[in-house]
């Protein structure tokens, strides 16, 4: 029997991806519409966007205005009401919530009569305390603890993440399919010398220059600070590329100018997705020293890259980012060092420069784990069959 799923997503493409958003196209593209046809809901954060846009295999339904703290609030409210206008015509088979906060509208539209079975998708980034004791969330909480327990199953993508459901009343089944890595970075020919060289000429990249890259959102949660003052304790010739945009921007950039460092940091503002391989291809380390992940995305595809990859001891990272060659059959796949420590990332990328022999070999095991586990094609179809095909029963 074919299905018809509702989606839940506070973002989607084009302007708002992050790797929950990205994870939603890459699986949808691999299910073929004529088994499950997908519609999402999301917030219309930008006045121009269409209220409603074909994107791949998802047609998007754009509700609300705007991207402050109100409308976000507002938007849990605006997704149930257009679930249940879209069910009179669509008669959805099932719903798919993305993030802890889905749960909420998802709660309202079934009291509203979108009375379908469930699921529940983790990918949350934030620690579990600042995601449930936020001040702004606390009067949902209770929608939020009834939307877990009645779940019909969790995908969850890393293991601490994989605690939250029951943490929350949740007694079902809790399933484990991670994230993958972008297809384009698994791809090695994805981009001729050609182009890589011309995005050099382009960025200024001098030959002898080492560069650091991040590719993940400007945004606290990622420590892109930390980065910016490691390079004060790192000879001139390193620098940090900076791809991308977030609420953290500005911070960044006034950090920069205090630190005196804006020769050797660059940012490029908003990058297409679809070309972010190309700018990892230009730089050297990826540098990921996040204060919290929920699998960390951007560094799986780092790794396709086969860059040598520094983060930190996370919940989130620790499951792919392993520091011994005894602690992983595919070896050794990253240099790990504390939170908010910029001395340490400067210490990691000297041993990388140092030893480029051991840099290229644990770049190369990072690449082979990456290839093997974190295929997208192998993920869409667990998630049909062990997650998607559950709304049946």
């Amino acid at each position: 029997m074919s299905q018809k799923i509702l989606i839940f997503s506070l973002a989607y493409y084009p302007s708002f991806v992050s790797g929950a958003e990205a994870a939603v196209k890459e699986i949808t593209e691999r299910i073929t519409p004529s088994d499950i046809a997908f519609h999402l809901v999301t917030l219309r954060f930008e006045p121009h966007a269409p209220q409603h846009e074909q994107i791949g295999n998802v047609l998007v339904h754009r509700v609300g205005n705007g991207g402050g703290k109100w409308a976000k609030t507002l938007f849990l409210f605006q997704a149930a009401l257009k679930a249940r206008s879209l069910h009179k015509t669509e008669h959805f088979t099932g719903l798919w919530g993305l993030m802890s906060y889905m749960s909420i509208p998802i709660v309202f539209a079934r009291w509203l009569g979108v009375r379908v079975p469930y699921v529940m998708t983790l990918q949350d980034g934030d620690p579990y305390d600042k995601v449930f004791n936020r001040r702004a969330i606390k009067p949902f909480v209770p929608f939020i603890n009834k939307g877990f327990r009645e779940a019909r199953v969790f995908q969850v993508i890393s293991d601490h993440l994989a605690k939250w459901p029951t943490l929350r009343g949740y007694t079902g089944s809790v399933i484990k399919i991670y994230n993958g890595a972008n297809p384009a970075a698994i791809k090695e020919d994805s981009y001729t010398d050609e182009e890589i060289t011309a995005l050099k000429t382009e960025l200024g990249k001098k030959p002898g220059e080492v560069w650091l890259v991040n590719t993940a959102r400007l945004v606290h949660q990622k420590a892109f600070d930390v980065v910016i003052r490691s390079l004060v304790h790192l000879p001139t010739h390193v620098k940090f590329l900076v791809v991308g945009q977030g609420e953290d921007e500005l911070m960044l950039r006034k950090l920069t100018n205090e630190l005196r460092l804006t020769d050797r940091v660059i940012f490029t503002g908003h990058v297409d997705r679809g070309v972010v391989t190309k700018y990892r291809l230009v730089s050297d380390i990826f540098v990921m020293p996040s204060r919290s992940e929920g699998l960390g995305n951007a560094s799986l595809s780092a790794r396709a890259s086969r860059l040598p990859f520094i983060t930190t001891a996370i919940d989130g990272m620790t499951e792919h980012s392993f520091a011994t060659d005894a602690e992983s059959p595919f070896g050794r796949t990253a240099w790990v060092v504390p939170v908010d420590d910029p001395e340490a990332i400067a210490t990691a990328v000297e041993d990388i420069l140092a030893h480029p022999e051991e840099a290229k070999r644990v770049a190369d095991n990072a690449r082979k784990m990456v290839v093997e586990v974190y295929n997208w094609d192998v993920i869409a179809e667990r998630m049909r069959t062990e997650i998607f095909n559950r709304l049946c029963i």
